[in-house]
């Protein structure tokens, strides 16, 4: 059975959120047609998500050199189960639909966060001999929806940013749903908005 990962990055719901609302016509669309596969929907600023710091630094360094994980503090203990626990659920899933606004030209905090979960050595990528990455993650599907005040046509930083890092994890399958430019012309936003959720829509019986 199929497993899909909905990985959202945004506070608010689809009442007041252009990319969230776009997401929620892909998931009605995808469950329509994929009534068999299972999904997994979550919302990043709903859960914990642990940042690289001191604790999980160290505990990585303490269980290379030998550490038994019980020996470790409890809170790098607690740490490094959540870190892992998101990892898992990207490795285990065969498609994922990462969905986000652009804030700063940039992808939110808590998106960041999760991506540092998913791109692990020995896990999702590996090293050769020559030390040359090789991806480990290319049998995964993957859709970016990401919403824009202004018109980027996918350069902007943020997308450039998770395209970049998924590529080097393996992915091939990389695919966008931009819905852009509603700002710049607030006189079309509506229609704009339309044809996004048009868009996903019919992806949501392709992916």
């Amino acid at each position: 059975m199929p497993k899909l990962l909905v990985v959202r990055a945004h506070p608010l719901d689809s009442k007041t959120s252009r990319s969230m609302q776009v997401t929620d016509a892909f998931v009605k669309s995808y469950i329509e047609n994929h009534p068999t596969d299972s999904i997994e929907d979550i919302n990043l600023y709903d859960l914990a998500i642990p940042d690289i710091d001191r604790d999980l630094l160290q505990a990585w360094s303490e269980l290379s050199s030998g550490t038994a994980f019980d020996e470790l503090s409890e809170t790098k203990q607690q740490k490094l189960t959540l870190f892992n626990g998101y990892t898992n659920g990207f490795l285990n899933a065969d498609k994922i639909i990462i969905a986000n606004p652009l804030w700063n030209l940039n992808v939110p905090t808590r998106l960041k966060a999760w991506v540092d979960t998913v791109t692990v050595a020995g896990k999702t990528f590996k090293y050769n001999e020559k030390g040359e990455s090789i991806g480990l993650a290319g049998d995964k599907k993957v859709l970016h929806i990401q919403a824009n005040g202004g018109v980027y046509g996918g350069k902007d930083p943020a997308n450039q940013y998770l395209k970049t890092i998924l590529t080097y994890i393996g992915v091939t399958d990389f695919q966008e749903l931009f819905v852009e430019g509603m700002d710049h012309t607030p006189d079309k936003a509506a229609d704009i908005m339309a044809v996004g959720i048009e868009k996903a829509t019919a992806l949501g019986k392709t992916f």
